[in-house]
């Protein structure tokens, strides 16, 4: 079973780290897209009906995509100051309960997500602005990160159950 673990976390880091690269490109794009969208607004004085949405597109999936490999840093926000209260026992205990609440909660989380993009896909669903994108791509990687976090929190709950750390994403 530690042999398959090893595995698999391996194949989630490879991932985690592909992500971490497309949401770096992401947010260059959303970048891009906002400084275009000023310099046509401002100095040009044309129209700019389709930036905004494109930017927020991105930035949807840069932090989605994402989520996986932070928490395989351990990186989201955490109070530590009860951490260093607890005795060492009390506090792998705490660490898994937080562990197994997230994990319900992210998987709940995914599986609405997929409900949002099976309907948007669907009834195809377009935002109400002039430019109507679709509905299923914003759906889509918030499913997608949600399914890559669950992912990750259920290796990082299994590994605490076989009684070690799971493996961090290297650099």
């Amino acid at each position: 079973m530690a042999g398959l673990l090893d595995r698999v976390e391996r194949g989630v880091a490879l991932l985690n780290r592909a992500m971490r690269g497309l949401g770096m490109l992401a947010l260059l794009a959303a970048a891009l897209i906002l400084t275009s969208s000023v310099v046509t607004r401002y100095v040009l004085h044309a129209s700019t009906d389709w930036q905004d949405e494109a930017a927020v597109f991105c930035l949807v999936g840069a932090v989605f995509l994402c989520s996986g490999w932070v928490q395989a840093e351990r990186g989201h926000i955490g109070i530590e100051a009860v951490a260093a209260l607890l005795p060492p026992r009390v506090n792998r205990w705490r660490l898994g309960l937080v562990d197994a609440v997230s994990l319900a909660f992210c998987a709940f989380f995914a599986w609405k997500s997929a409900t949002l993009l099976h309907e948007a896909w669907v009834e195809g669903q377009t935002t109400d602005s002039s430019w109507a994108p679709p509905l299923w791509i914003p759906y889509g990687l918030m499913t997608a990160g949600m399914l890559l976090l669950t992912l990750q929190l259920a290796l990082q709950f299994a590994a605490r159950c076989a009684g070690r750390e799971a493996r961090r994403v290297s650099r």
